[in-house]
């Protein structure tokens, strides 16, 4: 199924407020992380700049201008800041369009779901950082910069940031702000990231860090990809009760990724939750086995949905009507993204919102 690439992926501030002066520090210990289609302030983004993690200068490139496709796609809707070494500005600026503003904070990857910031609002309306940390999803990856993002973005904007007491990414565990979260055990209840905890007690730090009530969990696939096979590429909360999942019309019963997504369904279905599926494309750019094609990747922002589309008409139309009707009042944006789909991931996985306080 989709995953990305383990193996090539193995190579080895002060304290202004962009958002009207700085923020109370949280006055209490229970908060929660608002659905993504609730308003954004604005959104976040990385700069890939790593040589270590991208040495192909032409593929770096390549990523670099999808980056920017997406983020001055979403700036057509809300303010977008992305996070780049001041000395990488100049190249970023040329791509970029005014609305999206750049940050000095230093990157080396652009997968800003999982090592950027996971806000959160408390009971009285402040927002705070709950900090899910990163270690390159379980030390596979350089991350001596983007282990530092969430931390950097909470002392920029002057906000608290609370310690979660578990070690993961934000795009492993899928939440409808209404207080259910889902996700995989293999990229939680995993040696490289959390040794020593058991599910429950991951469960529990999760459903504080997201100030929701209950969680199900699906096996997942480890070690066959750098995830440990985020949920985000599969699955997606579109509302209270309700999923869009992304499944392959004709599974392979030799492929584990085929048989943990029949899984999660199942699991969701047993749950009671209402599930659409939405097709795999077959007839995409690019052929290659280990390349993402997830529609379910997508990300929402204030007025629009942002989108991938992979080059089968069919499939791709499909996509856009389930979006269209899952988030009816939203125009739904469709981009090509298949370099982030070469590297494991999608636009959903290049993201991350700062709901509005």
């Amino acid at each position: 199924m989709q995953r990305r690439d383990f193996l090539a992926s193995q190579a080895q501030l002060g304290a202004f407020c962009l958002f009207g002066g700085p923020a109370m520090a949280a006055s209490d210990s229970t908060f929660t992380v608002p659905p993504e289609e609730a308003a954004h302030e604005a959104t976040f983004m990385q700069w890939p700049a790593s040589p270590r993690v991208y040495p192909d200068r032409v593929f770096l490139e390549l990523l670099q201008h999808t980056i920017t496709d997406i983020a001055n796609a979403i700036a057509q809707f809300e303010p977008v800041i992305l996070l780049a070494a001041a000395s990488d500005h100049p190249n970023a600026r040329k791509l970029l369009s005014d609305q999206v503003t750049l940050w000095d904070i230093p990157t080396e990857d652009l997968w800003c779901r999982d090592s950027g910031p996971l806000f959160a609002i408390t009971s009285t309306g402040e927002r705070v950082v709950s900090h899910i940390r990163f270690n390159g999803w379980g030390d596979r990856q350089v991350h001596k910069r983007d282990g530092r993002i969430a931390a950097e973005v909470a002392r920029r904007l002057d906000f608290d940031l609370i310690p979660s007491g578990v070690i993961g990414e934000a795009g492993g565990v899928e939440q409808d702000g209404h207080g259910l979260l889902m996700a995989h055990e293999s990229s939680w209840v995993n040696d490289n990231r959390n040794p020593g905890l058991t599910r429950d007690q991951i469960e529990q730090r999760l459903l504080t860090a997201y100030g929701a009530e209950r969680m199900i969990w699906a096996d997942g696939v480890r070690g066959e990809d750098i995830t440990d096979y985020h949920i985000d590429s599969l699955a997606r909360f579109t509302g209270p009760g309700r999923v869009l999942i992304n499944l392959p019309d004709d599974p392979d019963p030799q492929d584990p990724f085929h048989m943990a997504a029949l899984d999660t369904y199942d699991q969701l279905i047993a749950e009671g939750l209402e599930v659409e599926i939405i097709p795999e494309p077959d007839d995409r750019r690019v052929k290659t086995l280990d390349f993402v094609a997830s529609y379910a990747n997508y990300y929402v922002c204030n007025g629009a949905v942002i989108a991938a589309q992979f080059g089968d008409r069919e499939t791709d139309r499909i996509a856009q009507d389930a979006l269209q009707r899952h988030y009816p009042g939203r125009e739904v944006v469709t981009l090509n993204v298949d370099a982030l789909g070469e590297v494991g991931g999608g636009i959903h996985c290049a993201t991350q919102q700062l709901p509005t306080s």
